[in-house]
């Protein structure tokens, strides 16, 4: 499953991972989502609803790049630096490292447009 996600009007593509927690993901968009920073590290939106997360392991080490879902607080996180393992931590998938830059730079709150992509 690929998506686009807009940051500030350019279109990056990312690629969702085949597990139940992308599926139900993908099948919320198109998404506008108002993103913050956290942790220095990655930038979270929340979302509406919980996803399933049934057949996800009880963690995973977020890197640079990632698009994740933290199922405590029910929030998509992208990554533009490595993080440690977190319980709770979902792997959706992976974003253009072109992003990573923009993402860095942004400050307080910014919105991101996520939407499927089909070619």
């Amino acid at each position: 499953m690929k998506v686009l996600v807009v940051i500030d009007g350019k279109a990056f593509e990312a690629a969702l991972q085949n597990n139940s927690a992308a599926a139900d993901f993908y099948s919320m968009l198109p998404l506008e989502l108002e993103f913050e920073d956290f942790a220095s590290a990655e930038k979270i939106a929340f979302l509406k609803r919980k996803l399933n997360t049934k057949d996800s392991p009880d963690g995973y080490k977020g890197s640079a790049g990632d698009i994740n879902y933290y199922a405590p607080w029910r929030n998509l996180a992208i990554f533009y630096k490595d993080s440690k393992f977190a319980r709770g931590l979902v792997h959706l998938g992976s974003i253009d490292k072109g992003a990573l830059e923009k993402l860095s730079k942004r400050d307080g709150k910014f919105k991101i447009k996520i939407e499927k992509f089909e070619k």
